[in-house]
Protein backbone atom coordinates (compact mmCIF):
# COMPACT_ATOMS: atom_id res chain seq x y z
CA UNK A 1 0.00 0.00 0.00
CA UNK A 2 1.66 3.19 -0.87
CA UNK A 3 1.37 6.76 0.32
CA UNK A 4 -1.26 8.08 -1.18
CA UNK A 5 -3.46 4.80 -0.45
CA UNK A 6 -2.56 4.96 3.32
CA UNK A 7 -3.80 9.30 3.54
CA UNK A 8 -7.26 8.40 1.56
CA UNK A 9 -7.55 5.77 4.13
CA UNK A 10 -6.46 8.24 7.08
CA UNK A 11 -9.42 10.56 5.36
CA UNK A 12 -11.87 7.87 5.35
CA UNK A 13 -10.80 6.75 9.20
CA UNK A 14 -11.24 10.87 10.15
CA UNK A 15 -14.47 11.18 8.86
CA UNK A 16 -15.84 8.11 10.94
CA UNK A 17 -14.32 9.43 13.97
CA UNK A 18 -15.92 12.62 13.82
CA UNK A 19 -19.27 11.47 13.32
CA UNK A 20 -20.93 13.05 16.33
CA UNK A 21 -23.69 15.91 16.56
CA UNK A 22 -23.29 19.18 15.17
CA UNK A 23 -25.27 22.22 15.53
CA UNK A 24 -25.64 24.83 17.92
CA UNK A 25 -27.37 22.87 20.71
CA UNK A 26 -25.69 19.96 22.06
CA UNK A 27 -26.28 16.55 20.67
CA UNK A 28 -28.48 14.34 22.57
CA UNK A 29 -27.79 10.24 22.40
CA UNK A 30 -29.62 7.81 20.48
CA UNK A 31 -30.98 4.92 20.98
CA UNK A 32 -28.21 1.93 19.64
CA UNK A 33 -31.12 -0.86 19.59
CA UNK A 34 -34.63 -0.60 18.31
CA UNK A 35 -37.11 0.37 21.09
CA UNK A 36 -39.67 -1.97 21.99
CA UNK A 37 -42.66 0.03 21.44
CA UNK A 38 -43.19 2.89 19.30
CA UNK A 39 -44.10 6.07 21.20
CA UNK A 40 -47.28 6.47 18.81
CA UNK A 41 -48.91 3.17 17.38
CA UNK A 42 -48.55 2.37 13.79
CA UNK A 43 -51.49 2.19 11.18
CA UNK A 44 -52.22 -1.08 10.48
CA UNK A 45 -50.37 -2.63 7.37
CA UNK A 46 -52.59 -2.64 4.38
CA UNK A 47 -52.88 -5.71 2.76
CA UNK A 48 -51.36 -4.73 -0.56
CA UNK A 49 -49.19 -1.49 -0.90
CA UNK A 50 -49.52 -0.47 -4.66
CA UNK A 51 -47.30 2.62 -4.51
CA UNK A 52 -44.84 3.22 -2.11
CA UNK A 53 -44.28 6.64 -3.18
CA UNK A 54 -48.07 7.66 -2.33
CA UNK A 55 -47.49 10.06 0.41
CA UNK A 56 -50.06 12.65 1.97
CA UNK A 57 -50.64 16.18 0.20
CA UNK A 58 -49.94 18.98 1.73
CA UNK A 59 -51.91 21.99 2.40
CA UNK A 60 -53.02 24.28 0.10
CA UNK A 61 -50.34 27.05 1.97
CA UNK A 62 -47.65 26.94 4.55
CA UNK A 63 -48.55 28.74 7.70
CA UNK A 64 -46.07 31.81 8.09
CA UNK A 65 -42.88 30.70 9.71
CA UNK A 66 -43.45 31.30 13.61
CA UNK A 67 -46.89 30.84 13.73
CA UNK A 68 -47.54 27.43 13.35
CA UNK A 69 -51.25 25.91 14.54
CA UNK A 70 -52.35 25.33 17.99
CA UNK A 71 -51.48 21.26 18.72
CA UNK A 72 -50.04 20.35 15.78
CA UNK A 73 -46.64 18.91 15.31
CA UNK A 74 -45.12 21.40 13.82
CA UNK A 75 -45.95 24.05 17.17
CA UNK A 76 -44.65 21.22 19.29
CA UNK A 77 -41.30 21.71 17.67
CA UNK A 78 -41.41 25.45 17.48
CA UNK A 79 -42.32 24.84 21.51
CA UNK A 80 -39.11 22.89 21.93
CA UNK A 81 -36.83 25.55 20.08
CA UNK A 82 -35.03 23.88 17.45
CA UNK A 83 -36.10 21.25 14.78
CA UNK A 84 -34.14 18.02 15.79
CA UNK A 85 -32.97 16.04 12.78
CA UNK A 86 -31.14 12.38 12.72
CA UNK A 87 -28.25 12.34 10.00
CA UNK A 88 -25.61 10.87 8.73
CA UNK A 89 -21.87 12.81 9.06
CA UNK A 90 -19.98 10.76 6.68
CA UNK A 91 -21.53 10.56 3.48
CA UNK A 92 -20.00 13.06 1.65
CA UNK A 93 -22.23 15.68 -0.65
CA UNK A 94 -25.47 14.25 1.14
CA UNK A 95 -24.34 14.73 4.85
CA UNK A 96 -20.80 14.95 6.13
CA UNK A 97 -18.64 16.76 8.91
CA UNK A 98 -16.38 19.45 7.04
CA UNK A 99 -12.92 18.73 8.79
CA UNK A 100 -12.12 22.36 8.46
CA UNK A 101 -15.61 24.44 9.68
CA UNK A 102 -16.82 21.17 11.83
CA UNK A 103 -19.93 21.71 10.34
CA UNK A 104 -21.90 18.85 8.63
CA UNK A 105 -23.43 20.17 5.41
CA UNK A 106 -24.34 18.55 2.27
CA UNK A 107 -28.11 17.42 0.49
CA UNK A 108 -29.79 15.69 2.70
CA UNK A 109 -28.79 19.41 5.27
CA UNK A 110 -30.18 21.27 2.99
CA UNK A 111 -33.32 19.23 3.18
CA UNK A 112 -33.23 20.34 6.72
CA UNK A 113 -32.55 23.27 6.69
CA UNK A 114 -35.61 24.10 4.50
CA UNK A 115 -37.93 22.66 7.28
CA UNK A 116 -36.42 24.12 9.88
CA UNK A 117 -36.99 27.74 8.04
CA UNK A 118 -40.31 27.41 7.08
CA UNK A 119 -41.23 26.44 10.90
CA UNK A 120 -39.45 29.16 12.61
CA UNK A 121 -37.93 31.50 10.00
CA UNK A 122 -35.08 32.17 8.33
CA UNK A 123 -31.66 32.84 10.54
CA UNK A 124 -30.19 36.03 10.64
CA UNK A 125 -27.01 36.18 8.61
CA UNK A 126 -24.28 34.47 10.04
CA UNK A 127 -26.61 32.55 12.87
CA UNK A 128 -27.25 29.00 12.50
CA UNK A 129 -30.70 27.43 11.68
CA UNK A 130 -32.57 26.15 14.49
CA UNK A 131 -31.75 22.97 13.91
CA UNK A 132 -30.35 19.72 16.44
CA UNK A 133 -28.25 17.65 14.23
CA UNK A 134 -28.13 14.27 15.70
CA UNK A 135 -25.78 11.86 13.94
CA UNK A 136 -27.23 8.01 13.33
CA UNK A 137 -26.42 4.92 11.85
CA UNK A 138 -27.95 3.21 8.89
CA UNK A 139 -29.73 1.08 11.61
CA UNK A 140 -30.99 3.76 13.67
CA UNK A 141 -32.73 5.48 11.36
CA UNK A 142 -36.29 3.80 12.12
CA UNK A 143 -36.15 3.31 15.90
CA UNK A 144 -34.97 7.49 16.54
CA UNK A 145 -38.28 7.80 14.58
CA UNK A 146 -40.13 5.34 17.02
CA UNK A 147 -38.66 6.04 20.30
CA UNK A 148 -39.80 8.93 22.74
CA UNK A 149 -38.14 11.96 22.90
CA UNK A 150 -36.37 11.63 26.62
CA UNK A 151 -35.02 8.30 24.49
CA UNK A 152 -33.21 9.79 22.01
CA UNK A 153 -36.15 10.42 19.14
CA UNK A 154 -35.70 12.98 16.44
CA UNK A 155 -38.64 15.12 14.70
CA UNK A 156 -37.23 13.93 11.30
CA UNK A 157 -34.42 12.07 8.90
CA UNK A 158 -32.69 12.85 6.67
CA UNK A 159 -29.89 9.75 5.96
CA UNK A 160 -30.64 8.61 2.51
CA UNK A 161 -33.35 6.57 3.18
CA UNK A 162 -35.22 4.44 0.16
CA UNK A 163 -38.93 4.85 0.71
CA UNK A 164 -40.66 0.89 0.75
CA UNK A 165 -43.52 -0.94 1.37
CA UNK A 166 -42.15 -2.37 5.01
CA UNK A 167 -40.54 0.56 6.03
CA UNK A 168 -44.37 2.68 5.66
CA UNK A 169 -45.67 -0.13 8.39
CA UNK A 170 -42.85 1.37 10.36
CA UNK A 171 -42.82 5.27 9.77
CA UNK A 172 -44.07 8.05 7.60
CA UNK A 173 -42.26 9.35 4.59
CA UNK A 174 -42.78 12.18 3.15
CA UNK A 175 -43.33 12.95 -1.02
CA UNK A 176 -39.68 11.70 -2.91
CA UNK A 177 -37.07 14.42 -2.65
CA UNK A 178 -34.19 12.39 -4.49
CA UNK A 179 -34.30 9.32 -7.09
CA UNK A 180 -31.32 7.60 -6.79
CA UNK A 181 -29.74 3.78 -7.70
CA UNK A 182 -27.52 0.77 -6.50
CA UNK A 183 -24.36 1.19 -8.19
CA UNK A 184 -20.86 -0.74 -7.30
CA UNK A 185 -17.35 0.78 -6.29
CA UNK A 186 -14.25 -1.23 -7.05
CA UNK A 187 -10.34 -0.47 -7.43
CA UNK A 188 -9.52 0.87 -10.54
CA UNK A 189 -7.75 -1.61 -11.74
CA UNK A 190 -9.83 -4.47 -11.44
CA UNK A 191 -11.63 -5.77 -14.70
CA UNK A 192 -15.06 -6.78 -13.31
CA UNK A 193 -17.91 -4.69 -14.04
CA UNK A 194 -20.77 -6.28 -12.18
CA UNK A 195 -22.27 -7.81 -8.93
CA UNK A 196 -22.58 -10.66 -10.77
CA UNK A 197 -18.89 -11.26 -11.76
CA UNK A 198 -17.92 -11.18 -7.71
CA UNK A 199 -19.33 -14.47 -6.94
CA UNK A 200 -17.32 -15.99 -3.65
CA UNK A 201 -15.81 -12.13 -2.93
CA UNK A 202 -16.39 -9.84 0.22
CA UNK A 203 -18.35 -6.70 -0.95
CA UNK A 204 -19.90 -3.91 1.92
CA UNK A 205 -22.97 -2.74 2.26
CA UNK A 206 -24.47 -0.63 5.23
CA UNK A 207 -26.28 -1.94 7.85
CA UNK A 208 -29.77 -2.21 7.77
CA UNK A 209 -29.66 -0.90 4.40
CA UNK A 210 -32.11 -2.09 1.20
CA UNK A 211 -28.60 -2.25 -0.28
CA UNK A 212 -27.94 -5.06 1.28
CA UNK A 213 -31.80 -6.52 0.20
CA UNK A 214 -30.88 -5.58 -3.48
CA UNK A 215 -27.07 -6.97 -3.49
CA UNK A 216 -28.28 -10.67 -2.24
CA UNK A 217 -30.46 -10.87 -4.97
CA UNK A 218 -28.47 -9.65 -7.45
CA UNK A 219 -26.07 -12.50 -6.66
CA UNK A 220 -27.14 -14.75 -3.63
CA UNK A 221 -22.77 -16.09 -3.80
CA UNK A 222 -21.41 -13.10 -2.77
CA UNK A 223 -20.31 -12.49 0.73
CA UNK A 224 -21.51 -9.68 2.25
CA UNK A 225 -19.81 -7.75 4.91
CA UNK A 226 -21.78 -5.04 6.78
CA UNK A 227 -20.34 -1.68 8.25
CA UNK A 228 -22.91 0.61 10.30
CA UNK A 229 -21.48 4.09 8.44
CA UNK A 230 -20.87 4.55 4.74
CA UNK A 231 -17.05 5.43 5.64
CA UNK A 232 -17.08 1.99 7.55
CA UNK A 233 -17.41 0.42 4.38
CA UNK A 234 -14.89 2.59 2.79
CA UNK A 235 -12.25 1.79 5.73
CA UNK A 236 -12.83 -1.90 4.86
CA UNK A 237 -12.76 -1.59 1.30
CA UNK A 238 -9.01 0.54 1.23
CA UNK A 239 -7.66 -1.94 4.32
CA UNK A 240 -8.34 -4.47 1.42
CA UNK A 241 -10.99 -6.31 3.80
CA UNK A 242 -13.83 -5.97 0.93
CA UNK A 243 -12.93 -6.00 -2.77
CA UNK A 244 -15.97 -3.35 -3.23
CA UNK A 245 -18.81 -1.44 -2.10
CA UNK A 246 -22.59 -1.82 -3.30
CA UNK A 247 -24.50 1.65 -2.69
CA UNK A 248 -26.46 4.35 -3.88
CA UNK A 249 -25.07 6.77 -6.49
CA UNK A 250 -24.65 9.54 -4.49
CA UNK A 251 -23.23 7.79 -2.06
CA UNK A 252 -20.48 6.03 -4.03
CA UNK A 253 -19.79 9.42 -5.66
CA UNK A 254 -18.14 10.53 -2.44
CA UNK A 255 -16.58 7.56 -1.59
CA UNK A 256 -14.73 8.65 -5.22
CA UNK A 257 -14.45 11.87 -4.09
CA UNK A 258 -11.92 10.28 -1.14
CA UNK A 259 -10.05 7.22 -3.22
CA UNK A 260 -7.99 8.28 -6.12
CA UNK A 261 -8.38 4.20 -6.34
CA UNK A 262 -11.37 3.53 -6.66
CA UNK A 263 -13.83 3.46 -9.53
CA UNK A 264 -17.81 3.48 -10.09
CA UNK A 265 -18.23 0.61 -12.75
CA UNK A 266 -20.00 1.39 -15.96
CA UNK A 267 -22.92 -1.33 -14.83
CA UNK A 268 -25.92 -0.23 -14.49
CA UNK A 269 -27.94 0.43 -11.34
CA UNK A 270 -29.51 -2.56 -10.35
CA UNK A 271 -32.62 -0.56 -8.52
CA UNK A 272 -34.44 2.07 -8.19
CA UNK A 273 -33.26 3.77 -4.71
CA UNK A 274 -36.15 6.91 -4.02
CA UNK A 275 -35.03 8.69 -0.96
CA UNK A 276 -37.85 10.09 1.58
CA UNK A 277 -37.50 12.10 4.72
CA UNK A 278 -38.80 9.89 7.36
CA UNK A 279 -40.79 11.05 10.04
CA UNK A 280 -43.30 9.30 12.69
CA UNK A 281 -46.35 7.51 11.03
CA UNK A 282 -48.77 9.39 14.03
CA UNK A 283 -47.56 12.73 12.54
CA UNK A 284 -49.73 12.91 9.52
CA UNK A 285 -50.18 16.66 10.06
CA UNK A 286 -45.94 17.09 10.26
CA UNK A 287 -45.78 14.87 6.60
CA UNK A 288 -48.11 17.42 5.14
CA UNK A 289 -45.89 20.29 5.84
CA UNK A 290 -42.96 18.63 4.73
CA UNK A 291 -44.31 18.06 1.59
CA UNK A 292 -45.61 21.49 1.49
CA UNK A 293 -41.89 22.69 1.83
CA UNK A 294 -40.32 20.14 -0.22
CA UNK A 295 -43.09 21.04 -3.03
CA UNK A 296 -41.66 24.95 -2.37
CA UNK A 297 -38.13 23.88 -2.69
CA UNK A 298 -38.61 22.42 -6.42
CA UNK A 299 -41.24 24.96 -7.44
CA UNK A 300 -38.83 27.67 -6.95
CA UNK A 301 -35.41 26.89 -7.34
CA UNK A 302 -34.15 25.91 -3.95
CA UNK A 303 -34.16 22.06 -4.81
CA UNK A 304 -31.88 22.71 -8.23
CA UNK A 305 -29.27 24.77 -6.52
CA UNK A 306 -28.58 22.23 -3.90
CA UNK A 307 -28.33 19.45 -6.30
CA UNK A 308 -25.89 21.36 -8.41
CA UNK A 309 -23.88 22.09 -5.36
CA UNK A 310 -23.30 18.92 -4.37
CA UNK A 311 -24.23 16.32 -7.02
CA UNK A 312 -23.90 18.01 -10.38
CA UNK A 313 -19.87 17.70 -10.94
CA UNK A 314 -20.12 14.17 -10.23
CA UNK A 315 -23.51 12.43 -11.29
CA UNK A 316 -24.33 15.06 -13.68
CA UNK A 317 -27.84 17.20 -14.76
CA UNK A 318 -30.71 15.99 -12.74
CA UNK A 319 -34.31 17.44 -12.17
CA UNK A 320 -36.10 17.09 -8.94
CA UNK A 321 -38.07 13.97 -8.91
CA UNK A 322 -42.18 14.59 -9.35
CA UNK A 323 -43.92 13.81 -5.91
CA UNK A 324 -46.70 11.49 -5.62
CA UNK A 325 -49.63 12.00 -3.03
CA UNK A 326 -52.99 9.91 -2.50
CA UNK A 327 -52.12 8.10 0.72
CA UNK A 328 -55.27 8.58 2.85
CA UNK A 329 -54.30 9.27 6.41
CA UNK A 330 -55.46 6.45 9.14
Amino acid sequence: MNKTRLIAGSLALLFAATACGSSSYDATPVPAKPTPAPATPAPAAPETCKNALQSYAPDVTLPPPGAMPDGTTMAKIQQYGRLVAGVSADSLNLGSRDPISGKIQGFDIDMINAVADAIFGEPAPGQPHKVELRVISSPQRLPVLQAPRKDGAVDIVARNMTINCDRWTKIAFSAEYYHSGQKLLVQRDMKEQSLKQLSGKKVCTPTGSTSYTNMRKENPDIIPVTADTDTGCLALFQAGEVVGISGDDTVLAGDVAQDPYARVTTAGQISDEPYGLGMNSGQVDFVKFVNGVLAKMKADGDWQKSYDTWFLKALGPAKPPVAQYGRVAP
